[in-house]
């Protein structure tokens, strides 16, 4: 399983919410590394000093996949078979795989094109 984090994830990192960052550092702890993409960092990023200090320390042990050609082109696709029309929650949908957690504040927006993808994961609001 792999742990996926949207811009909803950072948020509650931020205002240092003790769940997630409790399953934040069981992950690290297990050897696994957290999984976001550049648009989600783009959400969230407002330089990285005050209240961002947590943010800094999350993205120091968070593998960012680029949102780059491919899987902007993927996530174009997916929201057109949906309807939707945010690109940064469809590129979340596509970094998971069968069985991944993801962390939102929006699982409605995320359920729908999860199923749309086929790809099974679990939903956690934050």
């Amino acid at each position: 399983m792999t742990l996926i984090l949207d811009a909803g994830a950072f948020a509650a990192v931020e205002r240092r919410d003790r769940t997630v960052m409790a399953l934040l550092k069981a992950e690290l702890l297990a050897g696994r590394t957290p999984v976001t993409h550049g648009g989600v960092v783009g959400q969230v990023w407002r330089g990285g000093s005050g209240r961002q200090a947590p943010i800094v320390q999350l993205l120091d042990g968070v593998q960012v996949e680029p949102l780059d050609d491919g899987l902007g082109r993927r996530a174009g696709v997916l929201l057109k078979l949906t309807g939707g029309r945010d690109v940064i929650d469809a590129a979340v949908i596509l970094l998971a795989r069968d069985g991944d957690l993801v962390l939102t504040s929006h699982p409605g927006d995320l359920t729908a094109l999860a199923a749309e993808a086929d790809i099974h994961l679990d939903l956690a609001t934050v």
